[in-house]
């Protein structure tokens, strides 16, 4: 699914502004000098759609991103695929930009051009603590994409089981259907696994799925 394959930026040095150069490499006080000089930069785009805050988030630029939020950019602006901060920040795994956009009021409900959300992204990569913390700032559990997937319909298709496990755990719907009429059970037959008969409905969430080794 091209929703997922390719997670990071493809940053040539010719697409870049100073400003976005500077947030790619780290560089704070540069950083802060060209908006010394030029305070409406700070959230122009490059010639790709993509803030400085995109860009800080997406390579793990802490400080910049620290930075960047403190003077007050906007934090739910998009790229060209309507992603946010929030979400190249968590489709990249930079936990350390997620708590801090999280921390400073990012919109955790906002979509992509697929309909994936932040949480659909934490749940495809099994990153539990970034899951964790979606859901402890408000994401809803069960929001649906473009395929009519919720998060657990996607971590069960392609075999997430400790996210399988956290998200039963926490209530998501298991009763979910797609746009193809796929259910947990069917999804989960599909792949040769098996799914635990009504004899687990007194079971914990997390053995109401088995995965394969295979």
């Amino acid at each position: 699914d091209k929703a997922f394959s390719e997670p990071w930026y493809n940053i040539q040095p010719q697409d870049l502004r100073r400003l976005h150069m500077a947030a790619c490499l780290g560089q704070v006080a540069k950083v802060e000098d060209i908006l010394s000089f030029a305070p409406s930069m700070m959230n122009e785009k490059d010639c790709k759609g993509r803030s400085a805050l995109h860009l800080a988030c997406a390579i793990g630029q802490t400080e910049v991103v620290r930075f960047l939020v403190h003077r007050k950019c906007k934090l739910n602006t998009h790229d060209r695929e309507r992603r946010t901060p929030l979400m190249k920040a968590v489709q990249c795994q930079q936990e350390e930009c997620v708590a801090i956009l999280l921390e400073s009021g990012a919109n955790v409900h906002l979509t992509d051009v697929y309909h994936n959300t932040a949480l659909h992204y934490a749940a495809y990569h099994q990153n539990i603590q970034i899951a964790d913390r979606l859901l402890a700032y408000g994401s809803y559990i069960d929001p649906q994409n473009k395929n009519g997937s919720t998060p657990l319909l996607l971590a069960i298709n392609e075999n997430r089981k400790e996210m399988v496990e956290f998200l039963l755990k926490n209530k998501a719907n298991r009763n979910s259907v797609d746009k193809f009429n796929s259910i947990p059970q069917q999804i989960s037959e599909d792949k040769e696994e098996k799914v635990l008969g009504d004899d687990s409905q007194n079971s914990s969430p997390g053995n109401m799925f088995h995965f394969s080794s295979t």
